[in-house]
């Protein structure tokens, strides 16, 4: 299990940005495979987007494809969830998620093939 925390959820209004940090805790984050993902009431967790460990690929959903960009900061143990274009059905709780079978192959969008968790940031787009 590796600790991660999320922040930079809030209120916003559709057509705003918003960009989500989530920070690992550890020496390896430079070798974990990360993840976004997104729960909203009522409904199953859905994969948002994901990062290789050296950040050189990316993978995202359809429903986000080209409003929303991951990256990382290995040098920071961060990875950003870059949001904008944001419509009300974004509204849900964000989670980052951690593969951490170093080097682990990519990409992957299911909730089982990551190990750790953060507890989310709640991101709540107006109409």
């Amino acid at each position: 299990q590796v600790p991660l925390v999320e922040s930079g959820g809030g209120l916003v209004q559709a057509g705003d940005s918003l960009r989500l940090s989530c920070t690992a805790s550890g020496r390896t984050f430079s070798r974990y495979v990360m993840g976004w993902f997104r729960q909203a009431p009522g409904k199953e967790r859905d994969f948002v987007a994901a990062i290789s460990w050296s950040g050189g690929s990316t993978h995202y959903a359809d429903s986000v494809k080209g409003r929303f960009t991951i990256s990382r900061d290995n040098a920071k143990n961060t990875v950003y969830l870059t949001m904008n274009s944001l419509k009300p059905e974004d509204t849900a709780v964000y989670s980052c998620a951690a593969t951490i079978s170093p080097y682990a192959s990519f990409p992957r969008f299911k909730t089982y093939e990551y190990d750790s968790w953060g507890k989310g940031t709640q991101v709540t787009v107006s109409s």
